[in-house]
């Protein structure tokens, strides 16, 4: 069989890998929310143009194709959060070092659960609910948090149940901000969090918890919050506050959450 006519070269092959790697963090920021849904329905709509272009269905195809034009301001307005996440993925990206160049790499690795010691977070947490010590642990996953760490004290510790605890005990000059976990190592106390301009959320919630949305908003960053008025453990992931009926329900949650692609 000759294939002479097929012009393939380097800079194909590169097209390529590129598409592929935009395709696999998209896939990414979009895993496991119902954004999932709507890119699905407009993948079928493409698909289903498509055919009707090879059949020459005219009208049909031309239906299809101003809506696919048209839809790229809907688009950017379903899609503002996960944007925005995937612009500041990229920008926050520290190149220069080796951990952060490997974090944009994962996706050559099979999927691999985080070495964070949930156990002892939540232990901490439960501990801190009794006493109604507020708390702020935000997680970091594959999206690096140099940028917000740089707004707190730097800490260099071992995630342990009494350290977290004393963090945040109300009388410690830690204990105002959230504090950040990577690795199963405290690096970072006093940290400043992007603040959610969200209208959804309930007017009981207070900064606290605004931050906390507002940074798995803009990362894929997981957290921990204990209300201080209430006791309250609540667990925020990708801007939104995941239910969850006991205690080993939220270890399995956070467990799962933790596998990264």
């Amino acid at each position: 069989m000759n294939l002479n006519f097929i012009d393939f070269s380097f800079l194909d092959v590169l097209d390529i890998i590129l598409v592929a790697v935009l395709l696999f963090y998209i896939y990414k920021l979009l895993k496991g929310t119902v954004a999932v849904n709507i890119v699905i329905g407009i993948t079928l709509i493409f698909l289903i143009w498509k055919i009707t272009q090879a059949l020459h269905m005219e009208m049909l195809s031309g239906i299809l194709g101003y809506l696919l034009s048209g839809g790229v301001i809907a688009l950017i307005i379903v899609f503002q959060q996960e944007i925005r996440k995937f612009l500041l993925m990229i920008g926050t990206t520290n190149f220069s070092t080796k951990r952060g160049f490997l974090n944009q790499l994962k996706f050559l690795k099979k999927e691999n659960t985080l070495d964070v010691d949930i156990e002892i977070i939540i232990r901490a947490c439960v501990s801190m609910s009794k006493t109604k010590t507020g708390a702020l642990l935000v997680i970091e996953k594959t999206n690096n948090l140099d940028f917000l760490i740089n707004t707190g004290d730097q800490m260099n510790a071992s995630v342990n149940e009494a350290i977290l605890e004393s963090i945040f005990y109300k009388n410690s000059p830690l204990h105002d901000g959230a504090t950040v976990i990577r690795d199963n190592f405290i690096i970072a106390t006093r940290v400043i969090l992007p603040v959610s301009t969200s209208s959804k959320i309930p007017a009981r919630f207070g900064l606290r918890h605004r931050a906390a949305i507002g940074v798995t908003e803009k990362t894929d960053a997981i957290c921990l919050l204990v209300s201080e008025e209430t006791g309250e453990i609540s667990y925020i992931n990708n801007g939104e506050f995941v239910l969850y009926e006991t205690i080993d329900d939220l270890l399995d949650k956070l467990q799962n959450d933790l596998i990264t692609a």
